[in-house]
């Protein structure tokens, strides 16, 4: 029997770089794991996310649409209760779709009491997962602060923490996320020190390692595949293994605290010239508190290796999942992704976090290995194609949809984005995407402020057509323009350049071009549409315009004349269906 990819293993990690893989070429980061799946699969060197920024990215993976059409725009804005997410799409295939750890999703509380729909029901409970039946949910920010706890939600990793002896009652920060001082008091014990603190970054994080974050949910996602195995259960499923690392506080247990140094980390990909007269923009976000950390060195020395050692113990818990399906000969009919919600500047040009469009923030890693028989001819190859976060959603429809030979219909104003599937079956589709769009509301931000600029106009679009990368800004500031094939560095800002108006004005016209897409007619497919086309001709009764029999069709002229039987109401309600 020829091999097909019947479940999928969806792991995400939330801040990973895509050049902090040994696959991509890091000097010093050995990442063997994620490394044997490129081997066997393809990975995908120009994977954009549709946001760069944790909440809005994700709401676009779960979606399939850009950030325009969910409307979820930043952390913690509700994604709408009548979004039709990637678990609703794939139940409608037959598969499951089971979360284990984060969505960074915020419920849409008004949506839910306006439509009266309980939040103890599974439709409820669904709605407020994003669309996921969640074995383990957790968001992975259980910061407290004047105000109270970032996140209300209860924290399962912390009653996890607490169960396994951990008596504090905020484990997260004072365990996992805080290291102990080198000063001991008379009883031998040290005093806690905030990972919040980057100074402290060199510390082994207090907590055993196999209670960290990471081993914690890969310990769920082993327990949910013997669960599947010994259940031996008919239905296909979908795991969305969503870690929580290499995201910040940054500081990882021993042994991982000490296996990089300064001596590992890169130099800074930045350089004087962009702080000399820079766009207006992108000199509020070098004002940031998180950039101007990250512009000193001994920040940067202190915190990445700490960052190097969370991705390679990610790295590490990647591969008790790969054993596990290849002890259980799972690993025949599982394709699996690995990728990240967007990236870290870690002080490359004067930045930190993630906010801009630069690649460090806004490229991702992208591995998929499909274990199908098609696929064979691209196993261990890389794919330059322009590829985007929503592309991931189709890929996985697309997957569930032809478990039975039947390829899906995917109407791209539903599920904005393309399946990946001919790339990894060694095709090269000749109407693929002429550009990769990125979006970014920073209305609630400092930096909209600096700015002066309204909500409506605090926007940021990058439009990257795989040589030029423009981020165009409302509000009539000037935009950015890169030409990575000049300048791969992104140091040359020629967004005011008289010379490149020319390709200022063209990438605007792509810009122009994609905000005129159909986005939001979603609740009628284009088959439906077409299916309605060119009149009723008289089958529902209605005959607009008709003077007499010439200009009525025989069907209708017959049912009037009693020859043709009404079609009943089950009848119809099959017919629009099937639609």
């Amino acid at each position: 029997m020829a091999r097909r990819a019947r479940n999928i293993l969806f792991v995400m990690y939330d801040q990973l770089r895509f050049d902090y893989l040994g696959c991509a070429g890091h000097p010093h980061l050995k990442t063997p794991n994620f490394d044997r799946l490129a081997a066997r699969g393809v990975r995908f060197t120009s994977a954009y996310v549709q946001s760069p920024i944790c909440g809005a990215s994700r709401m676009s993976f779960y979606t399939g649409r850009y950030v325009g059409s969910h409307g979820a725009a930043w952390n913690n804005y509700p994604l709408k209760a009548g979004e039709v997410t990637l678990g609703d799409h794939l139940r409608a295939r037959g598969m499951d779709a089971v979360l284990i750890g984060k969505t960074h999703m915020k419920v849409d509380d008004a949506g839910l009491d306006r439509l009266g729909i309980s939040r103890g029901g599974i439709i409820g409970t669904r709605i407020a997962e994003c669309g996921f039946d969640a074995r383990v949910r957790d968001d992975g920010l259980w910061a407290e602060g004047p105000d109270g706890p970032y996140d209300a939600k209860p924290s399962p990793y912390n009653e996890f923490l607490k169960a396994r002896g951990y008596d504090s009652r905020n484990p997260w920060h004072d365990h996992a996320n805080s290291g102990l001082s080198q000063e001991r008091d008379a009883d031998g014990r040290g005093e806690i020190e905030s990972g919040w603190l980057m100074r402290n970054a060199g510390l082994a994080a207090n907590v055993r390692e196999e209670d960290a974050e990471t081993p914690w949910l890969t310990d769920e996602t082993l327990a949910f595949l013997a669960e599947r195995r010994e259940e031996r259960r008919a239905v296909p499923w979908l795991c969305h293994v969503s870690y929580i690392k290499p995201h910040w506080p940054y500081i990882v247990p021993a042994p991982y605290h000490d296996m990089y140094g300064p001596e590992d980390v890169l130099p800074a990909m930045r350089h004087e010239r962009e702080r000399a007269d820079p766009n207006p923009v992108f000199e509020a976000f070098m004002q940031s508190r998180a950039s101007r950390s990250f512009a000193r060195d001994e920040v940067r020395e202190a915190a990445i290796p700490a960052y190097m050692g969370l991705v390679r113990q990610c790295d590490d818990q990647f591969g008790r999942l790969l054993d596990a399906l290849e002890e259980s000969g799972a690993l025949d009919d599982t394709m699996i992704v690995v990728t990240s919600d967007h990236g870290d500047y870690l002080g490359d040009h004067w930045l930190g976090e993630k906010d801009l469009f630069h690649e460090p923030s806004v490229k991702v890693p992208l591995i998929v290995y499909d274990p199908s028989d098609e696929a064979d001819a691209t196993r261990g190859s890389t794919c330059d194609a322009l590829v985007e976060a929503i592309d991931l959603a189709a890929t996985f429809v697309d997957v569930a949809g032809r478990r039975d030979g039947e390829v899906p219909d995917l109407p791209g104003h539903i599920l904005e984005g393309r399946s990946l599937l001919p790339w990894l079956h060694g095709e090269r589709p000749t109407d693929w995407r002429r550009a990769a769009i990125s979006e970014y509301d920073y209305s609630c931000t400092p930096m909209a402020d600096r700015l002066g600029v309204s909500v409506k106009d605090a926007r940021l679009f990058m439009v990257f057509d795989g040589r030029y990368k423009l981020i165009h800004a409302e509000g009539g500031l000037p935009p950015m323009l890169f030409d990575l094939e000049s300048d791969p560095s992104e140091f040359n800002d020629l967004g005011r350049d008289p010379a490149h108006a020319g390709e200022v004005a063209r990438l605007r016209g792509l810009l122009a071009d994609w905000g005129l897409r159909l986005s939001q007619r979603t609740t009628v497919s284009d088959k439906q549409i077409l299916a309605r086309r060119g009149g009723a001709g008289g089958r529902t009764g209605v005959l607009i315009g008709v003077h007499d029999e010439a200009d009525a069709s025989e069907e209708a002229l017959a049912f009037y004349r009693g020859k043709v039987k009404p079609m009943a109401r089950s009848e119809q309600d099959e017919t629009d269906q099937a639609e």
